[in-house]
């Protein structure tokens, strides 16, 4: 059981090492990178010239503990990443998935900023 997790991990890694050969964040356009665990959903947007992190959302916020890692929590997740990208306006990013399949929660977290306006 161990090893499969492993594995699965180190695939997820690989593909994730891949995808970022070309995904670069920035200022005009940073990178709006999501990440997902059994107990949360995190988002960030990062300018990756500057190395700095620009907007951040999680479910383990304070006011957002309330949201779970299921595909409801995760569109809410995102329409809330849209609404504070919307108040620094930040209009356009680049998406990365992180190695994740987009599918699911990754899938649902994008489609959430999109509905606040964001464009990727």
């Amino acid at each position: 059981m161990l090893r499969k997790m492993l594995e699965k991990d180190r695939k997820r890694q690989k593909r994730k090492t891949h995808i970022r050969k070309t995904l670069v964040g920035t200022k005009a356009r940073p990178r709006l990178s999501v990440n997902r665990s059994n107990k949360a959903l995190y988002m960030q947007v990062i300018d990756d010239e500057q190395g700095h992190t620009l907007v951040s959302a999680s479910t383990l916020e304070k006011d957002m503990r309330n949201l779970k890692p299921n595909l409801g929590g995760a569109a809410q997740l995102g329409e809330i990443m849209g609404k504070r990208l919307m108040e620094k306006n930040i209009t356009t990013v680049v998406f990365d998935r992180n190695g994740y399949l987009y599918h699911g929660l990754v899938k649902a977290m994008a489609d959430g900023a999109r509905k606040a306006g964001v464009q990727f």
